[in-house]
């Protein structure tokens, strides 16, 4: 089923027509110079071939794309969520269920006018929107082939899937031109956080003011009341794991304090020991049924009216 143009408004089309998309686009690819797109801060000159902490330079790489089925509901329609799997990423965690393509580098290269190409091609065979996975270091793309895309047709929304360690300096290029923020919230210490997250032992606070930022430009999820797919909004990840070295009280408190109690969360208990996790013992096991019960009985204690247990 194609998309008609009355379907959808997507927030990106209007900078596209008054230019700041293209200047948004190049002033973030100037910072790959010395890059800062993420909270590693490595200032490495991404233009001239070097590599930071997550590994990528200036040259894009895409591991998958196609329609998914297996996302919330609120993004697979009928048709699928249209998934873009970019290589690389800025958290590197020991667990990582996809570590072929976050650590070990697999991936297809390609450029922004092929970039583009994916976008139109998952809008054409029916996807409900573009999903942007593990997006961050490659931002300065993903708007030169919005630029591209849009030329060509594209309408449809914009979901941006990422680890939610995220700067808010950056995010703000994003206002106005993602329409679905679906961030993770791993973790509620930033003691296991570095632990298991390539030393990221700012993860809370940084997570915490990204999540408040991505709230302030989208809000609350909206969903059509006709197709019951997602239009604008943010939705909240949470994977729960063994020996709550999540610390998921304290991640279900803080969004029960901080954002408004209609908060989209969606509960994960899909957790098992990937890649390094066998070298940890508290985190070499799938999660328990009780320790998965007991975080759904804490949010509804909190009055999260739309945290989800995974489906």
């Amino acid at each position: 089923m194609s998309t008609k143009k009355e379907d959808v408004y997507p927030s990106y089309l209007k900078l596209f027509q008054n230019g700041e998309l293209k200047r948004r686009a190049e002033e973030l690819w100037n910072r790959m110079k010395q890059c800062d797109l993420c909270p590693r801060n490595c200032r490495v000159n991404r233009l001239d071939d070097q590599r930071g902490f997550c590994k990528a330079s200036s040259t894009l790489k895409i591991a998958s794309f196609g329609p998914h089925f297996g996302e919330e509901k609120e993004l697979v329609g009928t048709g699928g969520s249209g998934t873009i799997f970019f290589s690389h990423c800025s958290m590197l965690c020991v667990f990582c269920f996809n570590h072929e393509i976050s650590h070990l580098d697999q991936g297809e290269v390609t450029t922004c006018d092929g970039l583009a190409k994916i976008m139109l091609h998952l809008q054409e065979i029916g996807c409900s929107n573009i999903n942007l996975v593990t997006p961050t270091h490659y931002i300065p793309h993903i708007l030169k082939a919005i630029l591209i895309a849009v030329q060509g047709g594209l309408i449809l929304p914009l979901v941006y899937n990422s680890s939610g360690y995220e700067k808010v300096e950056i995010l703000k290029y994003l206002d106005g031109i993602v329409d679905i923020y679906l961030p993770d919230f791993k973790f509620g210490c930033n003691e296991y956080a570095g632990k298991y997250a390539g030393g990221a032992y700012d993860y809370v606070e940084v997570t915490q003011r990204a999540i408040l930022e991505m709230n302030r430009q989208v809000g609350v999820l909206e969903v059509d009341q006709k197709t019951r797919i997602a239009k604008r909004g943010l939705m909240i990840r949470h994977l729960v794991m063994p020996n709550n070295v999540s610390c998921s009280d304290k991640v279900i408190e803080w969004i029960a304090q901080n954002l408004p109690r209609e908060t989209y969360i969606n509960i994960m208990s899909q957790y098992h020991p990937s890649f390094k996790a066998k070298n940890f013992p508290e985190i070499s096991r799938k999660i328990s049924h009780s320790e998965f019960e007991e975080v759904i009985k804490h949010a509804k204690k909190q009055g999260l009216i739309n945290a989800k247990p995974q489906e």
